[in-house]
């Protein structure tokens, strides 16, 4: 493949992103089975929870997809709500026989302290934070702490780590065998070790490919969605640049239309179930003029392609790729990728 140089700035967002394993390894050790959390196992099973709402905002919000559709699978009554419309709009749900997944990598956003003050304890809570000392983590009746260390500014080893303890959440929840959550958990840190330690390749690769580029998409289904959204918004914090996340299916309704060769889209293969689909998406695209990527095991190009692990992982594979992209994005504007100009790294306005 054709590659291109362009100076990368390496600042602290980049040595966040490269320091992902240490911090998934990291977490993975410390995940436990506390008494707090088997209580509230219990009463989801014996039916005195009767559904789940899981909340977040940002990247927080996206990560949560793939649980979603886990406790749906497995017969739960889950919803996926923004933590903003939760407390203004949907208050009703902090009752006894709701339990509410919050994940918030400070634990004290603006949203999430509101909600802690507005459940007043009706409503269960299991809280997903990055620290121990926050409102989340001390008021919530149960908390899954990661162990991501500090983090610069855009979302990355808290978000990755954020989809390890929520995959162990919905495993639990869902009562899956441990010891096989575990040891596809395990498999997550050398395959992202594998792919980053090739960084320098992969960024350098897609310039060529980005060029001239005023539309980027990315498009998933199922738990790739999660990337999608995810995905969108760090190239939008890390790069200033306009990208949308949506699903394949909701690109063929309307935004079709913008495909040209001006239009740069990514396309996560996802799972067995829809991969046809998103390959005759990818087929379209091109036919329309479109540059894409097919993130994927099976991907042509090494800068795209995902190492093999354990499907429950992929989520975590499938943010990498965008991760590289937002460096080639920032070498070819002659920026530091991640460097915050107008907003800080815990939102504390609503």
């Amino acid at each position: 493949m054709a590659t291109t140089t362009h100076p990368i700035i390496e600042g602290p967002y980049l040595r966040d992103v490269l320091d992902q394993p240490t911090a998934l390894a990291a977490t993975l050790r410390e995940l436990r089975i506390s008494g707090e959390l088997t209580a509230l196992a219990e009463r989801l099973r014996g039916g005195r929870i009767q559904r789940i709402v899981l909340t977040g905002m940002g990247a927080s919000y996206y990560a949560l997809h793939p649980l979603f559709l886990q406790l749906n699978a497995c017969g739960h009554t889950a919803l996926h709500i923004e933590t903003s419309e939760l407390v203004h709009n949907m208050q009703r749900w902090f009752e006894p026989g709701t339990l509410i997944v919050v994940v918030s990598q400070s634990g004290r956003s603006a949203e999430v302290v509101r909600l802690l003050e507005d459940n007043r304890g009706r409503a269960a809570i299991i809280g997903v934070t990055n620290f121990t000392d926050s409102p989340l983590a001390l008021q919530a009746n149960a908390a899954l702490v990661t162990t991501a260390g500090t983090e610069f500014s855009v979302s990355c080893k808290t978000y990755v780590t954020a989809l390890m303890a929520l995959q162990w959440l919905g495993d639990f929840l869902s009562q899956r065998d441990a010891g096989r959550t575990r040891e596809e958990m395990e498999q997550a840190v050398p395959a992202v070790a594998s792919y980053l330690s090739a960084w320098k390749s992969h960024v350098s690769q897609m310039p060529a490919e980005l060029a001239g580029s005023r539309n980027l998409f990315l498009l998933g289904r199922g738990a790739s969605l999660a990337a999608s959204g995810a995905g969108a918004l760090i190239i939008k914090e890390s790069v200033r640049l306009h990208a949308e996340g949506m699903s394949g299916a909701a690109y063929r309704h309307g935004p079709l239309e913008m495909a040209n060769t001006e239009t740069f889209v990514v396309i996560f293969a996802g799972a067995e179930n829809t991969r046809t689909l998103q390959a005759s998406l990818r087929d379209d695209l091109q036919h329309a003029g479109c540059r894409t990527a097919w993130i994927a095991e099976d991907s042509a190009a090494d800068a795209w392609k995902l190492p093999s692990a354990a499907s429950s992982t992929r989520p975590i594979l499938e943010i990498l790729p965008v991760q590289m992209m937002t460096l080639a994005l920032a070498g070819g504007l002659g920026i530091e990728a991640g460097r915050l100009a107008r907003v800080s790294k815990v939102t504390t306005t609503e």
